[in-house]
């Protein structure tokens, strides 16, 4: 073992650099050619419950269910659909404006399956800003419902179309095919490929499109896939039951998806936020995990609409976006002592993931964002001198691993400023580690 890396907080008095704590998760040969989308459903295919009868998603609105068969089947049909009928490949990237729906995620797996680039863009966003997004991923076809489609350049300029998710059409492509089956010869994927482009305002300014590959998606998921509980495991928990109230155009509900599939889990979606609606959900479905802000775990701690309702399905609770107080958990704690709440931290950058507690102990370690993602690394890089810093001493947030961001779409400034060529990404935020490896965010940068 290396002594030069401290065990508690993982940091290395050789490089100044600190090293996750988490067991580090094999990955599959970069040279290995495989896509995200064929990634996820390869761990599906592999799980030990039947594909009939294991639902991955579920729509509240209308009640539709999925199956992880009919996901498949449907995946299958569309990829095959829009390589007969669009001729999209890998050398095409697709712009994305939808709602929330149950389409989304199977037009996603389809499109990676495909090698398109996929670009999913908020559809409250304004023209102009569309617009800007549009120029960074340069799509030759885009996906949008009749309510969205209208913010949308021409179709001319697009040069496969616009296709419709509300239309007759759509719902054909995903239950038939003219082709019947999917051309596999024509669709070699890899690893290194664009997967897709996620907007984020980047460490400041103007909105940037950041390009995630493949092997950023297939390295995040590997984390989550390795701490599965394994059959052979004494009474391993029920599958998860997630409550997705984010949207699907984010980092976070982007990879939920991902990650929903390759670990067999169900994933119930929420067209648009209500407070008593998700709890009815979690009530209805038996929901088990759901990702929070720090606002809706006060409105848990504190509401009277709560008592109305039986969640006691839950477990856990995701929290993220910002610092979680200590007194906050803990009048949660008091009042669903069942349920455990872990903080995390992550970036459109990073793959919406770098660190998170995880267990009991780590969350009650308030005001932290958990411990270093497995397989990446961290500099706290001191602001004025440049020097990387030991525990207790603040300084910006540098990352480091398999889940760091190919660059900024069209625009190789930014990329340079983020991006330092050994591929340390400057973070803009303002952190330290504590003397056991607990990581705290202070404050963004100023700039």
């Amino acid at each position: 073992m290396d002594t030069s890396i401290d065990p508690r907080s993982g940091f290395c008095s050789k490089t100044k650099t600190y090293k996750s704590l988490r067991p580090p998760v094999p990955l599959l040969p970069e040279t290995l050619p495989l896509s995200a989308a064929a990634h996820s459903l390869l761990l599906l295919r592999s799980n030990p419950s039947p594909l009939e009868t294991t639902t991955i998603l579920i729509d509240v609105d209308t009640g539709n269910r999925l199956s992880a068969a009919q996901f498949l089947r449907h995946v299958e049909s569309l990829a095959a659909s829009l390589q007969s009928n669009l001729n999209l490949s890998k050398e095409d990237a697709a712009f994305i404006l939808l709602p929330p729906s149950i389409e989304v995620p199977i037009l996603y797996f389809s499109l990676l399956s495909l090698g398109v680039v996929i670009s999913p863009a908020n559809p409250i966003n304004t023209k102009s800003e569309i617009s800007h997004q549009i120029q960074l991923c340069n799509p030759s076809v885009a996906f949008a419902t009749t309510m969205t489609a209208g913010k949308l350049p021409s179709s001319d300029s697009l040069r496969r179309g616009i296709v419709l998710l509300d239309s007759p059409a759509f719902q054909s492509m995903m239950t038939t095919s003219s082709t019947g089956r999917l051309d596999l010869t024509r669709v070699r994927v890899s690893q290194s490929d664009p997967a897709a482009i996620l907007y984020s305002s980047g460490t400041t300014g103007r909105v940037k499109g950041a390009i995630l590959t493949h092997r950023n998606l297939i390295a995040l998921i590997a984390g989550y896939y390795d701490r599965k509980p394994k059959p052979e495991e004494e009474n391993p928990p029920p599958p998860e039951v997630s409550l997705m109230n984010l949207p699907l155009f984010h980092v976070f509900g982007f990879f939920m998806c991902l990650r929903a599939v390759a670990l067999g889990e169900t994933v119930v979606l929420m067209k648009r936020f209500d407070f008593e609606v998700m709890l009815k959900a979690i009530e209805t479905y038996k929901v088990t995990y759901m990702p929070v802000s720090p606002p809706l775990v006060v409105a848990m701690a504190k509401s009277d609409l709560v008592a109305k309702y039986d969640l006691s399905s839950l477990r856990l609770l995701g929290c993220g976006g910002a610092p979680l107080g200590k007194e906050v958990a803990e009048r949660f704690v008091a009042r669903f002592p069942n349920v455990e709440i872990v903080q995390g931290y992550g970036l459109t950058e990073t793959t919406g993931t770098a660190a998170r507690s995880m267990g009991p102990d780590e969350a009650k370690q308030y005001g932290s964002v958990g411990h270093l993602a497995e397989n990446v690394e961290a500099k706290i890089v001191d602001p004025k001198t440049g020097e990387a810093m030991p525990p207790g001493h603040q300084g910006e947030l540098w990352l480091r691993g398999p889940i760091i961001m190919r660059g900024y779409a069209k625009d190789d400034e930014a990329t340079a400023n983020t991006l330092e060529p050994d591929g340390w990404l400057k973070t803009g935020d303002l952190c330290y580690f504590d003397s056991d490896g607990f990581l705290y965010i202070v404050d963004r940068l100023k700039e």
